[in-house]
């Protein structure tokens, strides 16, 4: 997808969208009541036990999908909607061909920790919508909304991480200052980054402007959450400031990774070719409908008739195991860690 049509999809979809409801009513959160623990993601406490590369045709230098979401509701008004059945469809797919969920921090910091023979896939969440996390009177996260989704799945499903980012405006999930979504969700392994304060649009802002779009959402996450740590940012159309690298750095703030609107696979953070300031997405998307070709259900199609080219684990997360034969040249910072069999 063009970077034009990104932004002119992006741009009719917050047009067009209204408050939304959850299982069809609103959901009004209350200071107690917290019952965060019930809730808290299954995880296995043993370390993933490496393999000998060959054994799972271990390339920690292939591909990486990073999906988008937007909203999860009963009915779908755009291409950036997805019904829960949908979800929960692809969250069944990643799972059965061997995908395990990272944070957007831990891709871009190349803090890739997943079992031997398994692909790292990001999940992220756009413009904090409360039907991707609200919490309900009781403290807990509203069935139907994404979070309850993701931790639903997970209870089942061993090998699933409920684990994804979520990259929030002011007020996120409709909650004022994020002052419990995001303590929440940072207590129970989720990642929350910076999609600017009014999810404006970078370019059409002076310098000042700019930074104080992302600084002040920046500071809005910490006021939060004490230990929040926000390192990544969803640049809202994936549109950048004037000055690319402000993105990145500026007042206030200085982060890792910028992800964009996008249509393909992300090249792996170990190789040269990685861009921080330009990490692609891939819409979450059916295999028919409008731009589909751009889409989840093609991308992942793709993937799996050509397994080779995308990161499969070796299990060992302080190696960066390759084939020789692969081409691609690995960064600088990670070269004392090479494993090529």
């Amino acid at each position: 997808m063009t970077l034009k049509l990104a932004s002119l999809a992006a741009v009719l979809f917050l047009l067009t969208a209204c408050t939304t409801v959850v299982d069809g009513r609103p959901h009004e959160p209350r200071d107690e009541g917290q019952e965060w623990a019930a809730f808290a993601p299954r995880r296995s406490s043993a370390p993933a036990a490496p393999a000998e590369p060959a054994e799972v045709r271990a390339n920690e230098l292939g591909r990486v999908p990073v999906l988008m979401y937007h909203r999860i509701v009963p009915e779908t008004g755009s291409v950036y909607d997805r019904m829960p059945e949908d979800f929960r469809a692809e969250l069944e797919r990643l799972d059965r061909e061997g995908y395990v969920p990272v944070s957007a921090a831990d891709f871009t910091a190349g803090r890739i920790d997943v079992p031997a023979g398994t692909h790292p896939v990001v999940l992220t969440f756009d413009d904090g919508d409360p039907s991707q996390f609200a919490l309900g009177p009781d403290g807990n996260p509203v069935p139907g909304t994404a979070v309850a989704i993701m931790l639903d799945f997970a209870r089942s499903h061993p090998r699933f991480r409920p684990v994804a980012t979520f990259y929030v405006n002011a007020e996120p999930f409709g909650d004022p200052g994020g002052a419990r979504t995001i303590p929440w969700l940072l207590a129970n392994g989720f990642d929350v980054g910076n999609h600017t304060k009014t999810h404006a649009n970078l370019r059409e802002a002076d310098e000042e402007t700019a930074q104080a779009e992302i600084g002040e959402l920046d500071a809005l996450i910490r006021r939060a959450a004490p230990q929040a740590n926000p390192t990544t940012i969803a640049l809202p159309f994936g549109i950048h400031p004037r000055s690319k690298e402000l993105a990145l750095q500026g007042n206030g703030y200085r982060y890792q990774g910028a992800f964009l609107v996008g249509s393909n696979p992300s090249a792996s953070p170990f190789i040269a070719d990685f861009d921080p300031l330009n990490i692609p997405r891939i819409r979450s998307q059916s295999a028919t409908g409008e731009e589909a070709e751009y889409g989840s259900a093609v991308w992942l199609d793709k993937l799996a008739q050509n397994a080779d080219s995308r990161y499969t684990s070796d299990g060992d997360p302080a190696r960066i195991s390759y084939p020789k034969s692969d081409t691609d040249e690995v960064t600088a910072k990670f070269r004392d860690t090479v494993n090529p069999y």
